[in-house]
């Protein structure tokens, strides 16, 4: 599966927003978004003196936005889509709470790394535990009840210690419980629309997919 491996910044740059891709760089006048608000490239400055953007581009920039917020590649975006869709309920907001309860978006969540990509590799390398069990799978949905840990033997990293130290996401959502001197968590309940701190309009999503 390909993925992207150029500067995380340039992604922020293109959708003229921060993606937080790159942890507490993102909080700091270092962040490009902050010194340069356009695309990157030569023509990035007379974007914003372009042509007014139809519904189309409208949808699939909102699509672009939330898909690389979340690190996930289109086949994996779409299929989370295909999957909410047969859930009851309003399916912009099933797609932002099936995003939300990923494992890597709840370490991350719960501060044990200071981006998603960062939760990724941690899950990946086997230094997280749900309820106790190893899970190495960083789309593994989490429902509510289950715990999340960093495994005890991995609780010194140097990157887990650095992530905890971090007020990179500000406060905690209100759907997680955290023990910071355990590196664990809980997901108390599930994530309602107003409890997702990200700016999106999911709505755009649901129309692009539904064309």
């Amino acid at each position: 599966m390909s993925r992207y491996v150029g500067p995380s910044c340039r992604l922020c740059r293109r959708e003229g927003t921060k993606l937080f891709l790159k942890g507490t760089k993102c909080l700091t006048e270092k962040c490009p978004v902050e010194r340069r608000a356009y695309p990157a490239g030569q023509h990035g400055q007379n974007q914003g003196r372009q042509r007014k953007a139809s519904e189309y581009a409208k949808q699939l920039r909102e699509k672009q936005k939330v898909k690389r917020m979340y690190g996930l590649s289109e086949r994996q975006f779409r299929n989370t889509f295909a999957a909410v869709t047969r859930e009851p309920g309003v399916k912009g907001t099933n797609l932002l709470v099936a995003l939300e309860t990923r494992l890597d978006n709840i370490v991350y969540r719960l501060g044990f790394a200071a981006s998603r990509k960062a939760a990724r590799q941690l899950i990946g390398h086997g230094h997280v535990q749900v309820n106790g069990r190893r899970v190495d799978i960083a789309s593994y949905r989490v429902v509510p009840g289950e715990e999340v840990r960093v495994s005890p033997e991995s609780r010194e990293l140097l990157s887990v210690k650095l992530a905890q130290e971090s007020a990179s996401r500000g406060a905690p959502v209100s759907w997680l419980s955290i023990d910071q001197a355990k590196a664990a968590g809980r997901l108390v309940e599930r994530p309602t629309r107003e409890t997702i701190p990200i700016n999106a309009q999911e709505q755009l999503i649901v129309e692009l997919y539904s064309k």
